[in-house]
């Protein structure tokens, strides 16, 4: 990547690592604890077994040396870089036993955020040529959000709103409730007029109908959720740039670059962050 990918806080990570190991390793490692020589020492590397792109090593990092501090990782490959099949990605330094304990906590953390960042990467490219953008959704691993989100970064995505308290987004249940054409448009100035002038507001419509209302209550964002590909341009010309409008709903690698071409601004995808299947990473001992 060329631009700078915004890091995840230390204390983010810290907490993260906390719940996995109290999982993983309540009272101690059984097996490395009664095998492992207390002063053996390992040197390892995690390679790829298949092309993707790395999200996660300062995590990864992180969980090695939260059982024991005198674990050093060197990372090979950024975050945000592609590699391939048989790529060395990190090299690990230190006490045998306490890499090993640490070895699945840190390895299950790097390969879900690189299949995060890959699975990014893929629909990024498809849709380089047009001006959409590619954004994740609130469909995340409860409590690893914020790992999550700093992978779809590293897979050159941007980030939707981060949780309930932080933007105003009407969906469907919501419109639901609200009416439809005038009703609905008085709802939405009146929500307005409450929020201050720096929040945006956006709305999600299911079906060209209820555009007017949502345009005429002056909103930023328009979410065109689950449209038939042939209604979008209809759709694009009635909103007549009066806001920014973004696609979501079925997005896949099979969709992605036909929505983009349609000239919306954003396409917004769960499946990048809710469906992925792990990179196939592994961690194996270097044999002097």
């Amino acid at each position: 990547m060329n631009q700078p990918i915004h890091p995840v806080p230390l204390a983010a990570i810290d907490r993260i690592l906390a719940m996995a190991f109290a999982e993983d390793h309540p009272r101690g490692d059984l097996t490395a604890d009664t095998i492992v020589p207390v002063d053996a020492r390992a040197t390892a590397v995690v390679s790829a077994r298949e092309p993707g792109v790395l999200a996660g090593g300062l995590v990864f990092a992180r969980a090695m040396s939260t059982l024991n501090e005198n674990i050093e990782v060197t990372q090979l490959v950024a975050d945000g870089e592609k590699f391939a099949a048989g790529d060395e990605l990190l090299k690990v330094e230190g006490p045998a036993a306490s890499v090993l304990s640490a070895e699945r906590v840190a390895l299950n953390l790097l390969q879900r955020m690189s299949a995060i960042a890959t699975a990014t990467r893929e629909l990024v490219d498809l849709v380089s040529h047009t001006k959409a953008r590619i954004a994740d959704t609130r469909k995340t691993t409860p409590g690893l959000r914020v790992l999550e989100r700093y992978a779809v970064r590293c897979g050159g995505g941007v980030n939707h709103r981060d949780n309930l308290s932080e933007a105003f987004m009407a969906k469907d249940n919501h419109l639901a409730l609200l009416g439809e054409g005038e009703e609905l448009t008085a709802a939405l100035e009146a929500v307005r007029a409450r929020l201050g002038h720096t929040t945006a507001m956006e709305v999600e419509v299911d079906r060209i109908e209820q555009i007017p209302a949502v345009l005429a209550a002056k909103v930023d964002i328009i979410m065109l959720d689950n449209f038939d590909l042939a209604d979008i341009p209809d759709a694009i010309e009635l909103i007549g740039g009066q806001a920014i409008i973004e696609a979501s709903g079925t997005v896949s690698a099979s969709t992605a670059r036909a929505i983009a071409e349609t000239g919306v601004d954003i396409i917004s995808s769960g499946a990048i962050t809710h469906s992925v299947r792990a990179i196939d990473l592994g961690l194996d001992m270097v044999i002097a």
